[in-house]
């Protein structure tokens, strides 16, 4: 693959942001919480990490999969395909295995976040990676990379997948391949097949579908009889994800109207949900609207140049439009902040966007009477300051927020505009684009691949 020849510089004062922003996530980590609080401590969960080695225990064992509960009483929700891909995990350590996982996260965070910068048109160095290793410590805290971490989940690496997949050059043969994968392993990032048919590059949507298809051929090879259960029923019962598919941790449009429908708890906020299930026909009918519009606005996105901006977009729209998303699902706004980074770098007032983000989204912990653990994340706070309302559905609040900027964004970048010399494009006589030059430099870079 061809990189697009942007040498990526920047300043010591930059550096100094992104190491304070490590250190505070850090601290915050570790003292907000103790580390080691049963149902709570970052270095006792590994609850879903468990799960998934016990699904690929079964695979091996060839016992029922979706037939009854699993380890942690949970039940496995995720298609057949999905147990081969864990069976390396059912060969860790006993013990220990929840940290190793946990290291394969922070690296597989890293290197989403470098990978970011590819999409937005840097050279990856290693002072690239030093700033990428930087904001992972610094993402942390972020509730959705938090909660990830402490259940073992699997939403970085699927991320990662997507990343890697969408980067890619629109002619690149292995296009369509990760998104194909992820959605084998969890059907959420099967989003990207209409992302790439937003954008009008039909093969690697081509791709897509068939490599879905291939991992369930795969998942029925493997094990017929779970495979005709899951996608003959299982698939359907989303009462296997939760005990209520309103339940405040599902931030999603479908959590979101039906939550508005039912009103206050009757108890206060930290009483049993009040909450009625809206009807399929207003909930679909939602999500189209949601669907047409945020991909008008990414296919705009995409075509002047904002690259990133256009597949966080798309991937904040299919946790919207999912009939479940928990809140560690939204892993997705990790694009988001290097996103906002970047054009912190060329104008300051940017970084008020990156600390207002990460102090609505850190993980900050609260102790209702009645709880044994900390309910961890704002969307559960009580409404003492701020409208249940938005409280409890945060994520969806801030997803319209986003959807808002992109669509202003996209709308000012269509416009026409007269050829002129931009003051504050810094190319030197090597083509050389550093971090302090203004993003509208970078979009009229080639993609890398293309």
């Amino acid at each position: 693959m061809r990189q697009s020849g942007v040498t990526m510089s920047i300043r010591k004062s930059t550096l100094a942001i992104l190491g304070m922003w490590a250190v505070a996530s850090v601290v915050l980590l570790t003292t907000t919480v103790s580390p080691v609080l049963p149902r709570a401590g970052i270095l006792v969960g590994g609850i879903d990490f468990d799960t998934y080695r016990d699904g690929a225990r079964h695979l091996v064992g060839g016992l029922p999969l979706y037939a009854g509960r699993l380890v942690h009483d949970n039940l496995y929700t995720y298609p057949p395909f999905s147990t081969l891909v864990f069976v390396p995990l059912w060969w860790l350590p006993r013990g220990v295995g929840h940290y190793i996982w946990m290291g394969v996260n922070l690296v597989a965070l890293v290197a989403i976040i470098a990978l970011c910068w590819r999409i937005l048109g840097y050279t990856v160095t290693r002072l690239v990676v030093a700033a990428s290793a930087l904001m992972a410590l610094g993402c942390t805290f972020v509730e959705p990379v938090r909660s990830t971490l402490y259940y073992g989940q699997i939403n970085l690496i699927l991320l990662l997948l997507v990343l890697w997949d969408t980067s890619r050059g629109k002619h690149s043969r292995l296009k369509g391949i990760g998104v194909g994968v992820a959605a084998g392993i969890k059907l959420t990032p099967a989003y990207f097949v209409a992302y790439y048919m937003a954008l009008r590059q039909w093969r690697p949507a081509a791709v897509s579908v068939a490599t879905l298809a291939a991992t369930v051929a795969l998942g029925w090879i493997a094990t017929a009889s779970d495979s005709w259960k899951y996608w003959s029923a299982t698939f359907y019962d989303d009462h296997r994800v939760a005990a209520t598919p309103l339940h405040q941790a599902n931030q999603s449009l479908r959590g979101m109207i039906g939550r508005i429908q039912g009103g206050l708890p009757p108890k206060g906020p930290g009483g049993p949900m009040a909450a009625t299930v809206p009807s399929t026909w207003v909930w679909l009918v939602a999500c189209a609207g949601v669907v047409i519009v945020s991909m008008t606005v990414v296919a705009l996105l995409y075509r002047f140049g904002e690259r990133l901006l256009a597949v966080t977009l798309a991937g904040l729209s299919s946790l919207v439009v999912s009939p479940f998303s928990w809140a560690h699902h939204w892993v997705w706004v990790v694009p988001l902040f290097v996103y906002l980074v970047h054009r912190a770098l060329s104008n300051h007032w940017w970084w008020v966007g990156v600390a207002a983000l990460f102090l609505l989204l850190g993980a900050w912990p609260y102790r209702y009477p009645a709880d044994r653990a900390p309910r961890i994340g704002l969307y559960l706070f009580p409404d003492r300051w701020v409208s249940w309302y938005a409280l409890v559905n945060l994520y969806v609040v801030l997803y319209a927020v986003v959807l808002f900027g992109a669509a202003v964004l996209a709308v000012r970048k269509a416009r026409p505009r007269l050829p002129r010399q931009d003051p504050f494009d810094r190319r030197d006589d090597l083509g050389r684009v550093g971090l302090g030059a203004r993003p509208e430099a970078l979009d009229h870079l080639p993609s890398r691949g293309e």
